[in-house]
């Protein structure tokens, strides 16, 4: 007993000490906490001493189920390999100008002033280094290096780029940066001989025994699996909403008739980096200004274009919308104000708040909602001005650039005659405009898409990529879907506490089973409509949607959805408590994706994410975020049943057999939630190994998933944790524990930052 104390001390002070230290990272710097505390002597004898009572407490115990001691061993060896590394390896950075050649590299964590060089194994000269970019745009696709490695008589020639690394006598070069010139590059060197493949057999044997864990016939999942708990009664409910959108009043605001607009939406722009066509602009334009999709029944093109051709008068129209009541009590502002109200015969209202801001570096939510308001005005009179609205491609030597017609200065390759048909042909667009004629703007606008075509080389969409993002823009699939699954979730969750009151199998005058059926089949309509949306966003970028905040969220909804379904197709007797699981989980994580800090537009991906072993990385790792979403709603309805059985005593020997059935149902999920999360954190190790020449940097991010796991891992321990055995203490503690993905996912992302804040 007293082995068993001592052992959860030095767990539990572990977790402590891990997050401490991110938040102390926010405030001292990353170099601060990997001396002082991550690399300290103290802090790996925290762990030496957890690996020596732990497997003394093994041994005492008789464990004797070999996947269980498998898995356990398995953290042993990594532990031992990032020993090994901490002791044995070096890293460092090499930086390298065209033609130069050096055999010294920059060590990771010395004094930046008072850097002292060390010498390779051998020497690397920089032959020819390169920038790839997305076609026609400035994002970066690539970097890569052609070196050659310089070993006595020896001349190894080779290429590091983004995710591809080049080893050498134990020495692994990576591509880390360059120069803003174009004519160096920065290489990370990296040196582990020992702790790389000690850890790797490590996470071997965690990969081997996470799924031996699921798949064990004697084991406690698949026992858990054939509970009688779970084979008898079950709840639920369930409803369907219709709900309509009044329109608005028409405006009487000139605008181009919806067809015209809808043309003129369809020419390509640069914007965001990418290529598109410029509706995407228009809905994205209307959004961040109004909130909304439309206006006073304005389609997005038609609003985009009224700002374009008929700015004067669009900017009396009370369109941008005004975020904060520090802002809106300070200077008298409405909900929705137009240009003109922020431009009155006194001069600019904000101009006072956004010079502090920028000034004096004042971040106080008066400050910060000035900005955020300034950056809408900023946005329209970008517009206005046509800087913005980079319509006309040039291909010069394979590579196409983009340019407005309002261009200061045109490059040389510019011929005189493309110079001319910029200037001219949105002139004569914006005088057909003004005097409305349409006909001649139509004619305008084909003139111009027949130019983008013949110049713009292979940095068009393609026609299947179009239709996709047209269809995208059009259909606000994710906001339809988090009021519809929130409000069936919520109508589910009503009916599972009215059956728990009562005995009436009828709910609305249809029997539950009537009402189950239908709610499996909508719930399958639901994630049927959630794919076409995540595929329409893949054929739109190229790129799985996995990565960023906004796409993480839509995946979570998706894996809930998933989940439920295939949990409701195993447990027959529960499948309506779990189908409403599944549509208070995807509603609430759809409605995080519309939450301010998430930017639903579409992008170039950065190249460090261009690995496949991103996706395998994030979407088990979303996986496991829906599973353990799924345990926290399981000890939110156990509370919630708690507190009915407090109230209306004569129900608390059915409601303690229904806390019971939900504790044994979240530990079902607890397992696949621990494999996956474990799988998902180890496989991202491994992508940083490939992507940066290290596994585990202890960024922030990193850590608190590393939290996470250990937290939950407490709950699959409940013969060790008396406490955990009693439903209540086991519901409290996982409504609890989900705090953790809280912090991981949105505290690390909007806080405390690190290489992961892009997520």
């Amino acid at each position: 007993m007293k082995l068993k104390k001592i052992l959860f001390c030095i767990y539990v002070l572990l977790i402590l000490v891990m997050a401490m230290a991110t938040v102390i990272e926010k405030y001292k710097g990353t170099p601060f906490v990997v001396s002082s505390i991550y690399g300290s002597w103290w802090f790996s004898v925290l762990w030496a001493m957890l690996v020596a009572v732990g497997l003394i407490y093994i041994i005492q115990s008789k464990l004797r189920k070999w996947n269980i001691v498998l898995l356990h061993l398995s953290f042993v060896v990594i532990l031992l390999g990032a020993l090994l590394t901490h002791l044995t390896s070096y890293q460092g950075a090499v930086h390298l100008r065209l033609g130069q050649t050096t055999n010294e590299y920059l060590p990771m964590g010395d004094d930046m002033h008072n850097l002292s060089a060390r010498q390779l194994p051998f020497s690397i000269q920089l032959n020819h280094f390169g920038i790839s970019y997305h076609d026609g745009t400035s994002a970066v696709a690539d970097y890569s290096s052609q070196i050659t490695l310089i070993d006595g008589d020896e001349r190894v020639a080779g290429t590091v780029s983004m995710n591809h690394i080049m080893s050498y006598q134990g020495v692994r070069l990576y591509q880390s940066s360059y120069d803003a010139d174009g004519k160096g590059s920065i290489l990370r060197v990296n040196s582990d001989p020992f702790g790389i493949p000690v850890t790797y057999v490590g996470y071997a044997l965690l990969f081997f025994s996470l799924i031996a864990m699921l798949i064990d016939p004697k084991g406690r999942f698949r026992e858990l699996l054939r509970s009688p708990l779970i084979q008898r009664g079950a709840f639920l409910v369930l409803l369907l909403l219709n709900a309509s959108i009044l329109p608005s009043s028409a405006s009487t605001t000139t605008v181009f008739p919806k067809e015209v607009a809808s043309r003129v939406g369809e020419m390509y722009v640069l914007y965001n980096n990418r290529v598109c066509q410029m509706q995407t602009f228009a809905y994205d334009f209307t959004k961040k200004i109004s909130g909304k999709r439309s206006y006073k029944g304005c389609t997005p093109e038609q609003i985009f274009t009224g700002f374009i051709f008929w700015g004067d008068q669009w900017q009396k129209e009370k369109i941008i919308k005004v975020k904060g009541g520090e802002l809106k009590r300070e200077l008298g502002l409405d909900s929705y104000v137009s240009i003109a109200d922020l431009f009155p015969s006194s001069g600019y209202v904000l101009r006072r708040l956004v010079e502090e801001s920028y000034r004096d570096n004042h971040h106080d939510a008066l400050h910060d909602q000035a900005i955020k308001l300034d950056e809408k005005v900023q946005l329209i009179v970008e517009l206005k001005m046509g800087n913005i609205l980079k319509l006309y491609p040039i291909t010069h030597n394979g590579k196409t650039e983009w340019f407005s017609h309002q261009e200061i200065a045109y490059p040389k390759y510019v011929s005189s005659r493309d110079y001319r048909y910029m200037r001219k042909s949105f002139r004569h667009l914006y005088g057909s405009a003004l005097i409305g004629n349409n006909t001649n703007v139509l004619q305008q606008v084909n003139e111009i898409l027949a130019y983008q075509k013949h110049h713009a080389g292979t940095s068009l969409p393609t026609i299947t990529q179009v239709k996709a993002e047209r269809i995208y823009n059009q259909i606000p699939i994710a906001t339809i879907l988090f009021m519809f699954n929130l409000t069936i979730g919520f109508l589910g969750l009503f009916g599972v506490i009215r059956q728990l009151l009562s005995r009436n199998m009828c709910w609305l005058g249809l029997r539950y089973s009537v009402i189950e059926s239908g709610m499996i089949i909508v719930l399958g309509l639901s994630f049927m409509v959630l794919t076409f949306s995540l595929v329409l966003r893949w054929i739109i970028s190229g790129n799985v949607p996995l990565s960023n905040g906004y796409e993480s969220m839509l995946s979570i909804a998706w894996f809930s959805m998933l989940i439920t379904m295939l949990m409701a197709i195993r447990l027959h007797s529960l499948r309506m408590l779990i189908t409403t699981f599944g549509f208070m989980l995807s509603g609430f994580f759809l409605l995080v994706s519309h939450i301010s800090q998430m930017d639903p537009a579409i992008g170039q991906m950065m190249p460090v994410l261009n690995s496949p072993l991103l996706s395998v990385h994030v979407s088990v790792i979303m996986m496991s975020y829906a599973f353990l979403a799924i345990i926290c709603i399981c000890g939110l309805l156990a509370i919630l049943l708690h507190v009915i059985a407090s109230v209306k005593r004569e129900t608390k020997n059915t409601i303690e057999r229904q806390m019971k059935v939900l504790q044994v149902l979240s530990q079902i999920f607890l397992y696949p939630a621990i494999t996956t999360l474990g799988l998902g954190i180890f496989i991202g190790a491994i992508w940083a190994n490939v992507s940066w020449g290290t596994y585990w940097s202890w960024d922030p991010k990193e850590t608190w998933a590393l939290i996470t796991l250990m937290i939950y891992a407490i709950a699959l321990h409940s013969k060790s944790v008396k406490a955990l055995q009693k439903p209540l203490s086991y519901h409290i503690f996982m409504v609890l524990a989900f705090l953790s993905i809280l912090m991981t996912y949105f505290g690390v992302n909007y806080i405390l930052g690190g290489m992961h804040s892009y997520a």
